[in-house]
């Protein structure tokens, strides 16, 4: 029986893509046939403003702030995506990282 599969999409600082990438790719995300470390991704501006318990890895406390982003696309086996999810936390640089977790169908 085929395993099922997952589409994670996570928001990143455009400093750190390339390093959350390759980290995904480590644990066996991105495999699509043949391929290994395949991703997807495309730019915009991500906001956010952090009360006074966060702790920003880019602004400043209490002020609005704007920042290029990547989102990040990239499909994995359900057997790596709790171990993927664990490793994207550790190589984020926010404390909160902003991703989504989709099933994929096969038709």
């Amino acid at each position: 029986m085929k395993e099922n599969r997952y589409k994670l999409i996570v928001h990143s600082p455009l400093s750190h893509s390339q390093i959350i990438r390759n980290a995904l790719g480590e644990v066996g995300a991105g495999k699509v046939g043949n391929y290994e470390y395949c991703s997807f991704t495309y730019t915009g501006i991500g906001r956010f403003r952090g009360n006074e318990k966060s702790n920003p890895a880019i602004g400043v406390v209490g002020q609005l702030e704007e920042v290029e982003e990547e989102s990040i696309e990239i499909v994995m086996e359900e057997s790596i995506l709790r171990l993927a999810i664990q490793k994207l936390k550790e190589v984020h640089p926010y404390e909160e990282p902003a991703y989504e977790v989709y099933k994929l169908e096969d038709f």
